[in-house]
């Protein structure tokens, strides 16, 4: 097995403190514009969040593994980081704390031959004090040889967090006390020869959607039923029948928002529950790698993150579905 980092002190969340979880609904900032340009030099931010005790969104950076704030206006600044940050992805708020996935790709200023394709982490910031606060090391869970890349987290109203990784077929389990643990691990679904499991949600009635991008498929996780996986069948897709390669999933009014191909949004909607589903709309204008979405405001923003791009922008965008 992998070596473990030395734990941080033990982090109890209430679940008072996720009601009020970051993927705020009825923000004081209202009305927000429908596109929000922002600079920020290098940041190619994958994953997007939303702090109502900040009132701004919240947005990591793979090269430079920090977390810096958007306000409606466009301002940007930095907010979070630490040594052993080396590539923001996914993240969600509750309350004043900020769960964030550490991974390394070999893209980040800190990248190093022992870390890239080695290394998945879920972080906690605490955005009272700046600090971070605990540091779960995942991918020592997995074999040494298998590679690893915490992608994105959900919360469950308990404190419970998971984690994907894109490079191993495994959904991980973060306790409200930071004791990690596989949820689940499944070698043909969750598999994949290029990019596996991406975007996950925690559904209320206490199942998970992840999206597995390389097979293009949208799977179902029964957690009320001994982790019981089983796809969903997605209609109405394009240009692909029965295919939605999903990089973030944003449950919203039980709609799930799925960014896909990094150029366009997907609405899909169910009548039984996410044994099936369909695409009712594409969202397919302004879009530039594109990778996850927050709801806030009774509203669905999505990231332009510029993804797969390795140059020196500095121009990115947050936009509404429309």
């Amino acid at each position: 097995m992998k070596s473990k980092y030395i734990p941080y002190s033990l982090l109890l969340l209430s679940a008072t403190g996720l009601i009020a979880c970051e993927d705020h609904r009825d923000s004081p900032n209202a009305p927000f514009p429908e596109r929000i340009e922002f600079v920020a030099e290098r940041q190619y931010p994958e994953g997007i969040a939303y702090s109502s005790q900040l009132a701004k969104f919240l947005v990591t950076s793979i090269p430079l593994g920090k977390i810096g704030t958007v306000a409606t206006d466009g301002r940007y600044q930095d907010l979070l980081t630490d040594p052993g940050f080396i590539a923001g992805i996914g993240m969600k708020v509750a309350g004043d704390r900020v769960f964030v996935c550490n991974s390394d790709q070999g893209r980040s200023v800190r990248s190093t031959p022992a870390t890239t394709r080695q290394l998945a982490e879920l972080l906690v910031f605490n955005l009272n004090t700046r600090q971070l606060e605990r540091r779960t090391d995942l991918d020592a869970l997995l074999p040494e040889a298998e590679p690893n890349f915490a992608n994105d987290v959900t919360l469950a109203p308990d404190g419970t967090a998971y984690v994907t990784d894109s490079f191993s077929p495994v959904i991980y389990k973060v306790t409200p006390n930071g004791a990690p643990s596989i949820l689940l691990r499944d070698n043909v679904r969750f598999a994949s020869m290029t990019f596996g499991l991406n975007g996950i949600v925690y559904h209320p009635n206490n199942f998970l959607i992840v999206a597995n991008t390389g097979q293009g498929k949208l799977f179902k996780v029964d957690l009320a039923n001994g982790n019981a996986v089983s796809e969903i069948i997605v209609a109405n897709t394009s240009p692909v029948a029965n295919s939605l390669p999903g990089d973030g999933l944003t449950l919203f009014n039980n709609d799930l928002y799925v960014v896909t191909g990094g150029n366009r949004v997907a609405q899909v909607r169910t009548a039984d529950n996410w044994q099936t589903a369909s695409v009712v709309k594409y969202d397919a204008s302004g879009y530039v790698g594109a990778t996850t979405s927050v709801a806030v405001n009774a509203q669905v923003y999505t990231l332009n993150a510029r993804i797969g791009q390795t140059g020196n922008d500095q121009n990115f965008s947050i936009q509404r579905f429309r």
